[in-house]
């Protein structure tokens, strides 16, 4: 049967032409001779830059198996009758219920209709197109191929769209978090892969980091890798001129072009978009596997969206930019009453470290970590108020004396309390808890178990382990074994007994970081 159809004296002609990617196209029929013909008709198929890559399936169950293990399928080519009257109907209905999948087009061929009346069919089974294997000739079955192929595109790039938005959306509703510039990066291109309808979508973000207006005096070596995704994953936070085996020299050159146009390059399969900025250094950015053949219309989103890129790009620029600049100040002003007490000016890092190595531990989450490692600097605050006699004895403290340090925790939450910054608030809570005990026995208000906060507990541990193991005016470096022991002792009496179990799990972790 197979020789009837498909050909009927046509000439196909031979086409050659580089590809960047293929659409999978899966043929499901008993029949040998209509996998080989099938193929044979395509061979020279090409859709956007993209070949066919064919899947044979000889019966439904087979179908089945290969549908579940390529989620990638853009069309089907179903025969109705194969090992029952009615296999192909089961591998529709696997399809669109089982798997429920409604991208892939789903074709019907069959060589006897009337047992799969058409209407029938059609409205039942959600198939996309019905031929009779005696009407596709290879012309008919290329139209039916590229208008199958189209439609699956506009499908995937509606969803490629959707899930973009979600990334972006995502991001700006935690701009805070650890993630929120690879989120934001993220959905940005898929946005962008989506408008242009991208077969391999592989980006990278690329800033002029010296010069704000990008016109570079000495070639690349100021554009620095950003963000990026597929084989520029691994090179984010390089400079381009240390990747020439990744961005070669006519990439390179693309880039200075871009630059000293101030405009949009295309070249081949990839693009490269100026992104000017009236606020921050200038941006390219960079996309690969894109069709050769762009309408204007594309070309001109393409240059709307790559100038809105950056006015979003700067936004999550300066809120990290502000938090940065928080983040600093609360070190030195931390790292300004360390030296006070002894002139240990790590010391302040080295607790926010240690402090945010044992939450991630303990399960906080990334915002919650990266607010406790910052606030802790501002623990010791209440001892800018302790005269220097009482900072730096050498030797133990008077009654008096004592007492004055017992009230410090007091008077640092006197300083930092009431603020509106939830960074703030931590900070207020550490340095009036974090010389609290597990037991009771600590101060100032004799708090006990988990009536003291956990960022309490956290700091005070990450304080005595620190200052255990550096040398203070009252006393020497001790090694990292000692102050495990001292550890271990006071766990459940001074520490969470939880903590310290952690704590110990990970010494080595611990030890290196110091």
């Amino acid at each position: 049967m197979a020789e009837d159809f498909l050909f009927s004296g046509e000439e196909v002609e031979e086409v050659t032409q580089p590809t960047i990617g293929t659409w999978k196209v899966l043929i499901v029929d008993d029949e040998p001779e209509v996998h080989a013909v099938t193929k044979l008709a395509l061979s020279d198929f090409t859709f956007r830059d993209k070949s066919l890559d064919f899947l044979s399936a000889y019966s439904g169950t087979e179908a089945t198996n290969l549908l579940k293990e390529h989620s990638d399928i853009a069309i089907v080519l179903l025969d109705v009758v194969m090992e029952t009257d009615d296999a192909g109907l089961k591998v529709a209905d696997f399809i669109r219920n089982e798997l429920e999948n409604d991208s892939i087009r789903i074709i019907l061929r069959t060589g006897q209709p009337g047992q799969a009346p058409e209407r029938q069919v059609i409205v039942n089974y959600d198939i996309n197109d019905y031929k009779s294997k005696t009407e596709l000739t290879a012309q008919k079955l290329f139209t039916v191929i590229m208008a199958g192929l189209r439609s699956y595109r506009d499908i995937m790039s509606l969803r490629t769209t959707q899930d973009g938005l979600k990334k972006i959306i995502s991001a700006s509703s935690d701009i805070f978090s650890v993630h929120s510039m690879e989120q934001f990066i993220d959905g940005v291109m898929m946005q962008l892969t989506s408008i242009l309808g991208c077969g391999e979508e592989q980006a990278m973000y690329a800033s002029n980091s010296l010069m704000v207006n990008c016109q570079p005096t000495d070639s690349d070596t100021e554009l620095k890798v950003v963000a990026g995704q597929g084989r520029f994953g691994a090179v984010v936070g390089k400079r381009v001129s240390e990747i020439s085996d990744i961005i070669n020299d006519e990439l390179q050159g693309a880039f200075a072009e871009a630059i000293k146009r101030r405009a949009i390059v295309y070249r081949g399969n990839y693009l490269i978009a100026y992104c000017h900025s009236k606020f921050s250094t200038n941006s390219l950015l960079f996309v690969s596997g894109i069709p050769t053949d762009l309408s204007n219309n594309k070309r001109d989103l393409v240059e709307l969206f790559a100038q809105n890129v950056q006015v979003a790009y700067e936004s999550i620029q300066l809120k990290i930019e502000l938090e940065a600049s928080q983040t600093e100040l609360l070190q030195r002003l931390g790292g300004a009453i360390e030296k006070r007490l002894n002139d240990r000016g790590e010391h302040i890092y080295r607790v926010g470290q240690i402090s945010a190595m044992l939450a991630e531990l303990y399960g906080l989450s990334n915002s919650q970590i990266e607010l406790l490692k910052r606030a802790s600097g501002l623990h010791d605050t209440g001892k800018i108020l302790l005269s220097d006699d009482i900072l730096k004895a050498p030797k133990s403290l008077t009654e008096e004396q004592w007492q004055a340090v017992k009230q410090a925790p007091v008077e640092g939450y006197k300083i930092l309390a009431g603020s509106e910054r939830e960074l703030i608030q931590i900070g207020a809570i550490v340095a009036q808890q974090h010389h609290e005990h597990w037991d009771g026995t600590g101060y100032p208000d004799g708090l006990s178990g988990t009536d003291i906060h956990i960022y309490a507990r956290i700091v005070s541990i990450a304080n005595v382990y620190d200052s255990l193991r550096s040398k203070l005016v009252y006393k020497d470096a001790w090694s990292h074994e000692k102050a495990i022991e001292y550890l271990f002792e006071q766990s459940g009496k001074k520490f969470d007994p939880k903590l310290i179990e952690l704590f110990d799990r990970n010494q080595s972790k611990f030890s290196a970081l110091y």
